[in-house]
C-alpha cells in the first residue's frame, strides 16, 4: 500500500509499504480521507520520537466486520481490554493504551488496522469532507462532558486555531456569553457569525470567567487561563 512515513525529522511517501495485519478483534479500513492535526506536525518535528505512519483523523470504508462496505470513522485510543478503565468503558484512560498515529501506525496510508469496537458508521448524508472532522469535534464536545455550561455563564476560549474553532462553535450552542481570544484577526474573522465577543487580548477580563477553555497549547496558556477564571470557576 501507499503510505506517508515519518522518520528522522522528515516525511517520505512510500509506494510499497507493507499492508497492516489486523490483530484479533481488529478490521482493515480502506482510508478515503485523512486530516492533518497539529499533533501530526509536531511528530514531524520529533515529538515523542515517533517513527511510522501518522494520522488519526480519518474516514474510510471498513473491509470486514459488522460495518463491512460502510463508511466509518474511528476513536483513536486502543485499550488493553483488561484493566479497570477498559472494563468501565473508558479505554481512553487505559494506562497501557496505544494511540493510532502516535504509538502505532496511523491513517495516512491506503489501509488502517483498527479495533472494530473503535469504529462508528458515517450517515449517508454526511460527506467525507465533513466526516473527517469527527475526531477533533469529539474532542471539542468533551468540554461539555467535563463541565456544565449554562446560558448565563461567561465562557472564554483562549486560541482560535483548529481546536479552538471547534470548541467555540460547540460552546456557542449552549447560549453562554462567549468570548474568544486570539492574536490573529483572520482566525477571529472565521467566528464572525457566532455572536461571540472576539478579542485580540485579555486586558480587562481578569477573574471574569466562569469557564476558561485553553486551546492555544502554548506554555503560557494555562497561566493566562488561571488569571481569567473566577474563584471556584
Amino acid at each position: 500500500m501507499r503510505a506517508a512515513v515519518i522518520g528522522g525529522g522528515r516525511v517520505r511517501f512510500v509506494p510499497d509499504y507493507p499492508d497492516p495485519r489486523p490483530r484479533p478483534g481488529e478490521v482493515l479500513v480502506r482510508v478515503k480521507l485523512v486530516g492533518i492535526c497539529g499533533t501530526d506536525l509536531e511528530l514531524l518535528k520529533g515529538y515523542k520520537g515517533f517513527s511510522g505512519i501518522p494520522g488519526h483523523e480519518f474516514v474510510g470504508v471498513a473491509l470486514s466486520g459488522k460495518y463491512a462496505g460502510r463508511r466509518v470513522v474511528g476513536e483513536i485510543n486502543v485499550g488493553c481490554g483488561e484493566c479497570e478503565f477498559c472494563r468501565a468503558g473508558v479505554r481512553e484512560h487505559c494506562l497501557r493504551r496505544e494511540v493510532i498515529g502516535l504509538t502505532r501506525d496511523g491513517a495516512m496510508a491506503g489501509l488502517l488496522a483498527i479495533p472494530e469496537e473503535n469504529l462508528h458508521p458515517v450517515p449517508d448524508g454526511v460527506p467525507d469532507e465533513v466526516a473527517v472532522f469527527t475526531e477533533p469535534l469529539a474532542a471539542a464536545l468533551r468540554v461539555l462532558e467535563s463541565t456544565q455550561v449554562r446560558p448565563r455563564d461567561r465562557v472564554i476560549v483562549l486560541g482560535a486555531g483548529r481546536l479552538g474553532q471547534l470548541v467555540a462553535r460547540v460552546l456557542a450552542l449552549t447560549g453562554c456569553r462567549l468570548t474568544v481570544v486570539d492574536r490573529n484577526d483572520w482566525k477571529l474573522d472565521l467566528l464572525g457569525g457566532l455572536g461571540a465577543e472576539l478579542r485580540s487580548g485579555v486586558e480587562g477580563i481578569e477573574n471574569a470567567a466562569d469557564v476558561v477553555v485553553e486551546c492555544t497549547g502554548s506554555p503560557g496558556g494555562l497561566r493566562t487561563a488561571l488569571r481569567l477564571v473566577k474563584p471556584m470557576g
